[in-house]
C-alpha cells in the first residue's frame, strides 16, 4: 500500500488518458499543468485523434504506450473509464486517478458502475472517482485539471492536505498561496472507491516533508483505519486537524433513551477526534489558521497570553477573545515590567500592563526587538501575540526583520493580528515564520489547537484496570423493563437502588414497610420506557399512602398510554446526591459511553461528555479509572461533586467504579446491547457510594 501511495504522489512517468490538445479544455489541462509547473518525469498524453500535444508524442490507446506509467490520470467519462482502468492494471500501473462522476453520488446506477471500475483495477490501486486529483508541490508533481493551479508559484511547505472535496483542494491551495501559507502535499480522495482518508494520512505520516495534517471531511469510512492512522501520526509528532461538515447531523433521534437524542453522530465525531487527538476547526477558516500556526513546531505550554500593540483598540479585540475561550491574559510580573520599563525613550508607551502598548513600534523596530524578547523571555506568558497596526504599513519588512530576529530566542508561539487590511503584510509574515491573522478569532483558534495538540497523550490500548469479564449465561432479548435491565447491571458491578416488584395494593403496602421511610412507585413496563411523560413516576409515599396511589397509577397511565400495567417497581427513595446520567451510543464510528447531568432536565440541559470505547487486539475494551474521572470533570456539573460552596464532596471514586463497570458491559455485551441507559445514577456524598435509580437496556 505505502509503495503504491508513494509512487502516486511521486510518480516518474505519468499518462494522461483522454488528454486533450487544448489547455482551455479540462481534459487539457493536466499535460499543461504538469509542464507549467516543472515535472521532471515522463508525460505521455494518450488521445487517437492527435499525433501531439503540447510538442510531446500522443499516443492512440494505452497498448501503444512505450512504458508502464507509475500513474496514470483517466479523464474519460463514467461509461467508458472502467475500460481504460482495466487495461492500464493489466499492463502493471501501479495507480490511476478517475476524475469521471457519474458513479454512487448519483444513485444505484452509478453504484453498479462504481463497482464496475473496482473489478476493472483489480490489484491497481485508484484514487477517487469523482476526484479532482492531487498536487504535490514538495516534487513539482500536479496531477490535477485544477484551475487553482493556473497560478504560477505556490509556496511550498509543511502542511499536507487531504480532501473528500475536489473543489475544497482548490479552494485550500488557492487561499494558502494567498497568504503565504506553504503546504506540502493535497489529496482529494472524494468517492474513496479504494484509497481513502486513512491511506493519506498513514502516509503522511511518514512523509518528511510534511508536520501537519489538515483534513477536509464528510464522512470517515472506516473508523478503526482512521483512528489507527491518526494515532500513528500523533505519535510521529505530526498534529491532525479536522474540518468536519454535516454538524446539523446532529439531531439523531434515541428509539427508547435519552442517551441518542444528546449524542447524535456529530458528538461522535468529536469523541473520535478527541480520542485520537485530531484538533477540530469550527470553521473553513481555521482549517488553515490552526496548521499555520501548528507547522512552526512551537509548543504551547499553558493559557497566558501577552498581546503586545501599538493599536489599543486592536489588543482590546484579541484580548477580549482570548478570554471568551478561557485564556488569560496578566499583566507582566515585576521582572518583566521593570525590563519593559527600560526599553522607554519617551513618555508614550505603556509598558506595564496588557495588552502592553508601544506606540509606534513598527517604526522603532529596536523597541519592538526588546519587547519582544522581554515578553518570551517571561516566566508570566506561554504565548505572544503581536498586534500589527497601520503605523507599520510604511515599512513592513522593518517590522517582519524585527519580530523575525527574536524568534531564534525561545520555542513559545509568536503569532500575529494583522489590524488594517494588509493581506500582502500578513504573508509576508507568515512566509518569515510569523503565522499572521486578519481576524481576532484566528489567533485564539490558532492558540486552542496548539494547546490541544500540546496536552494530548495517546492513550494506551491494554487496560490494567478494567474489570474481568462477568460470567452472564443466556441474556433475554428485546427491550427489557426496568427490573430486568438493573438485574443486568447489577451483575457488572453497578449498585442500584433497593427495590420490589409487585402487582397489588396490597403487595406495595408491604414492599414500602419493609423498605423502610419514604418509597418511590414506577410503573413496570418494557413497552414505557419514559415512566413518567405518562403518570407513571409517584415520590416521597409511604405504607400508608402507596396502594391508594398504585391505583390511581394504574387508570392514569392506561387512559395516558392505552396500557394496562401488570406490575410496578416500589424502590428506596434515595435523597442527597447529585442526578447523572450514565449512557451508551452506537453508531458506525463505534460505541461510545455518554455521562451527563441527569433526571427529567437531561435532554433539556444537554450538559453531557462521550468517550469511544477503546480497542485492543480488535475488541472493545471498558475505559479506564483515568479516563472516567476525566468524562467527569468535562461536566459544568463537575462542581456540584467537587464540594461547590460547602456542599459536601461526592463520591466520586464510587462514581468512576460506576463509569468504568458500564463501559465494561458495553464492551462484553457488544453488538447485543442495542441501547443502555441509567437516568438517573444518584452520586451520593464522599464513602455513601452510588445507586442507579432507573435503568433501561434493549438487547438484540
Amino acid at each position: 500500500m505505502s509503495q503504491a501511495i508513494a509512487k502516486l504522489l511521486s510518480p516518474r512517468s505519468v499518462a494522461i488518458i483522454g488528454a486533450s490538445a487544448d489547455p482551455r479544455k479540462t481534459a487539457g489541462r493536466p499535460v499543461a499543468y504538469l509542464r507549467k509547473h516543472g515535472f521532471a518525469g515522463r508525460i505521455l498524453p494518450m488521445n487517437p485523434k492527435v499525433d501531439h500535444i503540447d510538442g510531446l508524442p500522443c499516443y492512440p490507446d494505452i497498448a501503444s504506450l512505450p512504458e508502464v506509467p507509475d500513474v496514470a490520470v483517466v479523464l474519460l467519462g463514467a461509461g467508458r473509464a472502467h475500460l481504460a482502468v482495466r487495461e492500464l492494471a493489466a499492463r502493471g500501473c501501479a495507480a490511476a486517478i478517475v476524475l469521471a462522476s457519474g458513479y454512487t453520488e448519483t444513485g444505484e446506477d452509478g453504484a453498479r458502475r462504481q463497482q464496475q471500475l473496482v473489478e476493472a483495477a483489480g490489484s491497481m490501486r485508484l484514487l477517487g472517482p469523482n476526484t479532482i486529483g492531487l498536487v504535490n508541490l514538495t516534487d513539482r508533481i500536479v496531477l490535477s485539471p485544477s484551475g487553482a493551479l493556473e497560478m504560477d508559484e505556490f509556496p511550498v511547505g509543511s502542511i499536507g492536505v487531504v480532501s473528500q472535496s475536489g473543489g475544497i483542494l482548490g479552494s485550500l491551495l488557492s487561499r494558502a498561496a494567498a497568504r503565504g501559507i506553504g503546504l506540502s502535499k493535497l489529496i482529494s480522495t472524494s468517492n474513496e472507491v479504494d484509497l481513502e482518508l486513512a491511506d493519506f494520512i498513514d502516509h503522511l505520516a511518514d512523509d518528511p516533508a510534511t508536520k501537519v495534517i489538515a483534513l477536509y471531511v464528510e464522512t470517515v469510512r472506516n473508523p478503526e483505519k482512521f483512528r489507527a492512522a491518526c494515532l500513528k501520526a500523533a505519535r510521529a509528532g505530526k498534529p491532525v486537524v479536522a474540518f468536519k461538515i454535516g454538524r446539523s447531523e446532529a439531531g439523531a433521534q434515541a428509539a427508547v433513551s435519552h442517551t441518542g437524542a444528546m449524542a447524535g453522530a456529530d458528538r461522535m465525531y468529536d469523541a473520535l477526534f478527541k480520542q485520537v487527538g485530531v484538533i477540530r476547526a469550527q470553521s473553513f477558516a481555521d482549517l488553515l489558521d490552526i496548521p499555520v500556526a501548528l507547522a512552526t513546531g512551537r509548543v504551547l505550554r499553558g493559557r497566558r497570553v501577552a498581546i503586545l500593540t501599538s493599536t489599543g483598540g486592536a489588543g482590546t479585540l484579541v484580548s477580549d477573545d482570548l478570554g471568551v475561550a478561557g485564556f488569560e491574559t496578566p499583566a507582566p510580573d515585576a521582572a518583566t515590567a521593570d525590563a519593559l520599563r527600560a526599553l522607554q525613550t519617551g513618555g508614550e508607551a505603556v509598558l506595564d500592563r496588557n495588552p502592553i502598548d508601544v506606540t509606534l513600534a513598527g517604526l522603532r523596530p529596536d523597541l519592538l526587538r526588546g519587547a519582544i524578547n522581554a515578553l518570551l523571555a517571561s516566566p508570566s506568558y506561554d504565548a505572544l501575540v503581536i498586534i500589527v497596526g497601520s503605523s507599520s504599513l510604511a515599512m513592513p519588512e522593518l517590522l517582519a526583520g524585527a519580530i523575525q530576529d527574536c524568534l531564534p530566542n525561545s520555542d513559545k508561539p509568536v503569532l500575529a493580528y494583522v489590524s488594517p487590511h494588509a493581506p500582502e503584510i500578513a504573508a509576508l509574515l507568515t512566509q518569515r515564520g510569523v503565522p499572521a491573522f486578519a481576524a481576532a478569532e484566528s489567533c485564539t483558534a490558532a492558540l486552542a489547537g496548539m494547546l490541544g495538540v500540546s496536552r494530548f497523550e495517546p492513550a494506551t490500548a491494554a487496560q490494567a484496570d478494567a474489570p474481568a469479564p462477568i460470567e452472564i449465561g443466556q441474556l433475554p432479548s428485546g427491550s427489557l423493563d426496568e427490573a430486568q435491565a438493573k438485574a443486568i447491571f447489577s451483575r457488572f458491578g453497578l449498585p442500584c437502588a433497593a427495590e420490589r416488584v409487585v402487582r397489588t395494593a396490597e403487595e406495595a403496602e408491604a414492599a414500602a414497610r419493609e423498605l423502610g421511610g419514604r418509597v418511590v412507585l414506577k410503573i413496570l413496563s418494557a413497552q414505557i420506557t419514559h415512566k413518567s411523560d405518562v403518570g407513571g413516576v409517584a415520590v416521597g409515599l409511604t405504607a400508608e399512602t402507596i396502594g391508594a396511589r398504585l391505583a390511581q397509577m394504574r387508570s392514569d397511565v392506561e387512559a395516558k398510554a392505552g396500557v394496562q400495567v401488570q406490575q410496578f417497581l416500589v424502590q428506596q427513595m434515595v435523597a442527597g446526591g447529585t442526578e447523572l446520567i450514565l449512557g451508551l451510543h452506537r453508531d458506525a464510528l463505534g460505541t461510545a459511553v455518554l455521562l451527563g447531568m441527569g433526571g427529567v432536565t437531561a435532554e433539556l440541559f444537554q450538559d453531557t461528555t462521550l468517550r469511544l470505547l477503546p480497542h485492543d487486539s480488535g475488541k472493545l475494551t471498558a475505559l479506564s479509572r483515568a479516563q472516567a474521572l476525566a468524562m467527569a470533570q468535562e461536566l459544568k456539573t463537575w462542581p456540584l461533586l467537587d464540594g461547590f460552596r460547602g456542599r459536601p464532596l461526592a463520591d466520586v471514586p464510587a462514581l468512576v467504579d460506576a463509569i468504568v463497570a458500564f463501559s465494561a458491559m458495553a464492551a462484553q455485551l457488544g453488538e447485543r446491547v442495542l441501547e443502555a441507559e441509567i437516568n438517573p445514577v444518584f452520586v451520593l456524598p464522599a464513602g455513601q457510594g452510588v445507586r442507579a435509580a432507573d435503568g433501561v437496556l434493549v438487547l438484540a
